[in-house]
């Protein structure tokens, strides 16, 4: 017993915040200060949802993490869950207030862009927001819950850590999409990114909830209807429960298709095998139960094909219909033809990157062996120099000598020698120094420059 007493102390010392925590008080009013929509915040608001809704036209991940760093939607969010923790009502109805005036603000934003926007393609990014699973609700109770901490540390609160719950929970890219489901009159879209956006908030406002009433345990406002109280925490739960069941059902619905589809896969690749013939695609239909393979070249016959479906049940997928499309009659041979020639464009387009690239990088080796050259030339000129003229430093390089005077004249190139001399010399002596250079590095080319040391 004593060695689990013992155990026990030790976490406790490890997990508990300690010296670190600030004043419930100290927390409270950083909190309540940052509800307020008004001014800058807002904004800063409309601006982030401008930046989070070309990332999303775009389909470009930094924009729309920028976005996410950008946007203040966070402070009304907890400041809600606060509200209800403290029994704090006042906090929680301005909280609200301003988190529906931002809503109104982004979502209207985001559908002014999307319907003024020439690019109305839908994008994978904007495909991740309108199907919310379980685990949104896991990711916005965790973040939450860090939010919470870090604001309520001194050491945290400053750090990075309410940036990475920003970017985890995502709460600017789904009310984008929800204005671009209005703006485009996709109302499916519209639907789940909302869906998407109510989880997080709901469930960020509960782990700030769960903060600072179980781990923090701020002090609470007293309720002098212990009625109401009692009722607002049903009601709490209950939107909860009824928020987290769509996405329970999403998920099931999820994990069930990636198993069909992995299923699936491994028969087509252990049982679809066909001699001089080529596989040139798979489509595993889940909602139809349907896999659908195009086969070109040598046909199978009946007998092969139901000796390959026998084979559906080793898989799970006896309720599972098998088409096989194949031979010259059944492709589109345009279409085959058409993908051949997209493959062969992309081909080029890579090999024509790749070129390019080995340009660069030529280039890049060629300017770099330059450099050194030119740099073990300095080093070398350098000591020789200076036994014989009040040489202080020594550079090199190539150069273009243009004449701007006369037109008639061609740019040339020159090979540029500067030197700075620690002390002046005669002009016999100059005229010698540039004799020795023509001499020790035989080039027809050169440039010499001679300049004094600035004395400071």
């Amino acid at each position: 017993m004593d060695i689990f007493r013992e155990l026990r102390t030790k976490l406790g010392d490890i997990l508990g915040l300690g010296d670190d925590m600030a004043p419930a008080q100290e927390t409270i009013d950083a909190i309540t200060d940052g509800v307020v929509f008004r001014g800058a915040k807002l904004w800063i608001l409309v601006l982030a949802v401008f930046v989070a809704s070309l990332g999303l036209n775009t389909n470009s991940a930094a924009v729309i993490i920028g976005a996410m760093l950008i946007s203040p939607l966070m402070g009304p969010i907890i400041g809600m869950g606060l509200g209800v923790g403290i029994n704090d009502f006042m906090l929680f109805k301005r909280a609200a207030k301003n988190y529906i005036v931002a809503t109104l603000f982004s979502v209207t934003t985001a559908t002014v862009y999307f319907l003024v926007t020439p690019l109305a393609e839908v994008q994978s990014e904007l495909l991740a927001r309108t199907s919310p699973t379980i685990y949104d609700v896991a990711i916005a109770l965790c973040g939450g819950l860090a939010g919470i901490v870090a604001l309520s540390s001194r050491s945290q609160r400053t750090g990075n850590v309410i940036p990475g719950v920003a970017i985890a929970t995502a709460l600017m890219p789904p009310l984008c999409t929800v204005g671009f489901g209005l703006g485009t009159g996709n109302w499916i879209f519209a639907l789940g990114a909302l869906y998407l956006y109510l989880i997080n908030t709901i469930f960020i406002s509960l782990a700030t909830f769960l903060g600072v009433t179980l781990v923090m345990r701020f002090p609470k406002k007293m309720f002098v209807d212990k009625a109401r109280e009692k009722r607002v925490k049903h009601i709490i739960t209950f939107i909860c429960v009824i928020t987290i069941i769509p996405s329970i059902f999403i998920t099931l619905q999820m994990v069930r298709a990636t198993m069909f589809t992995n299923k699936c896969h491994d028969f087509c690749c252990k049982h679809i095998h066909v001699n001089e013939a080529k596989v040139i695609s798979r489509d595993f239909d889940f909602d139809n139960k349907v896999i659908r393979v195009q086969v070109l070249g040598e046909e199978m016959d009946s007998v092969q094909i139901a000796a390959i479906e026998s084979r559906l049940s080793d898989y799970g997928l006896e309720d599972v219909r098998l088409d096989i499309v194949q031979g010259n009659k059944s492709i589109d041979m345009e279409s085959v033809r058409g993908m051949i020639h997209s493959e062969k464009n992309r081909t080029l387009a890579a090999q024509r990157q790749l070129v390019g690239r080995e340009q660069e990088i030529k280039e890049l080796r060629d300017s770099l062996a330059m450099y050194r050259a030119t740099l073990e030339q300095s080093r070398a000129l350098l000591p020789e120099l200076s036994a014989l003229f009040p040489v202080c430093a020594v550079s090199t390089g190539r150069g273009v000598h243009a004449y701007a005077t006369d037109s008639a004249q061609c740019d040339s190139a020159v090979y540029v020698v500067d030197i700075v001399l620690d002390a002046r010399i005669t002009a016999k002596d100059e005229a010698r120094l540039e004799s020795w250079l023509n001499a020790r590095l035989s080039r027809e080319d050169l440039m010499v420059i001679l300049r004094q040391k600035v004395r400071k």
